[in-house]
């Protein structure tokens, strides 16, 4: 299972360099590439809006 990141997202960059696998890409909403994505929750224990969720 994936990781998802929301609409609440504010595009900090800040889970970007948690990453392990590079899964997150930039833009106004980041986003998770769920193929990529392997389920640590690095992202998600950074978050500073609490925007990404498994999916």
């Amino acid at each position: 299972m994936a990781y998802t990141i929301t609409d609440a997202c504010t595009a900090c960059g800040t889970c970007i360099s948690e990453c392990p696998v590079d899964a997150i890409s930039e833009g106004d909403i980041y986003s998770i590439d769920a193929g990529t994505c392997i389920d640590c929750g690095a992202c998600a224990d950074v978050c500073p809006v609490e925007a990404i969720h498994p999916e």
